[in-house]
């Protein structure tokens, strides 16, 4: 089995890389493949998976991804830095079990009239303006829903629920679920501007286009990188047909990680 890892600049994981890579070469049944590989393992935090993501976008759909957590956060991480034997066991005797997440599609319309760009978000998308508030109308299925006016909006995969959704009071979703979220940012609301004031959630047969009334100054993001600083027409948010896949050699369940990850354990004791 072809492998890639990918792994930030710190000490720590390039320790674990160096010594994950090491294993896999001496392994028969294993091989090391940064250009076609069939499992990609990330060495680092959250932001280091989503960078791995993106590295392997275009080939996203024959790959499974694998997280080492060598970091303060690590969501989408499954293993710790100490565990490096134990996962190349589980890839020398992998069966190609995985667990697959719903990504966001993104399509942007400029009002120059040049062809649209789009993007693939594993955890979000937003749409901010430079400066002041942001003006925009909400279509939903091409059916306008609401005119909002705040910081922002941010559109999130139920996987990315958990991320920069959650800071801005969007709900959480189990990524079994086939959906995707819209939440406000700092919504302003008077007699002019009227915005339900609630996280939407927005089914397969749905989508969202966001219309901003000062379309030059505007700042599109793809978790978290600026993908577009051009006048904006228009954004469209769908649920994507590809899906982000994770070997499942014992991926974590989702409510426990939600707890571990914002609660910790509870000590009984005190």
């Amino acid at each position: 089995m072809k492998i890639a890892i990918y792994s930030n600049l710190g000490e720590s994981s390039n320790i674990v890389a160096t010594s994950l890579k090491k294993k896999i070469e001496e392994s028969p049944d294993l091989s090391i493949d940064g250009l076609n590989p069939e499992i990609v393992i990330s060495v680092g935090g959250d932001g280091t998976l989503l960078s791995a993501f993106h590295h392997y976008q275009d080939i996203s759909d024959r790959i499974r991804l694998v997280g080492i957590h060598t970091g303060h956060l690590g969501f989408y991480t499954d293993w710790r830095d100490y565990e490096v034997s134990e996962l190349v066991n589980s890839l020398e005797h992998d069966n190609g079990q995985s667990v697959t997440y719903p990504l966001l599609d993104i399509k942007v319309n400029y009002v120059n009239g040049g062809p649209s760009d789009y993007g693939l978000a594993l955890n979000e998308s937003t749409l901010k303006q430079i400066s002041g508030s942001m003006v925009a109308d909400v279509y939903i299925k091409d059916t306008l829903f609401e005119s909002f006016r705040g910081d922002g909006l941010c559109v999130s995969t139920p996987s990315g629920s958990t991320a920069y959704n959650k800071s801005v009071g969007g709900a959480i979703i189990n990524p079994t679920l086939n959906a995707i979220q819209m939440a406000e940012i700092s919504s302003i609301n008077n007699r002019v501007f009227r915005t339900l004031g609630s996280p939407l959630i927005i089914s397969p047969d749905e989508w969202v286009k966001v219309v901003p009334k000062s379309a030059n100054r505007t700042i599109l993001t793809c978790d978290h990188q600026i993908i577009s600083k051009e006048a904006v027409e228009s954004v469209e948010y769908r649920i994507s047909k590809r899906r982000i896949a994770f070997a499942q050699y014992r991926h974590t369940q989702f409510w426990r990680r939600v707890s571990n990850s914002f609660i910790g354990k509870v000590n009984l004791d005190d």
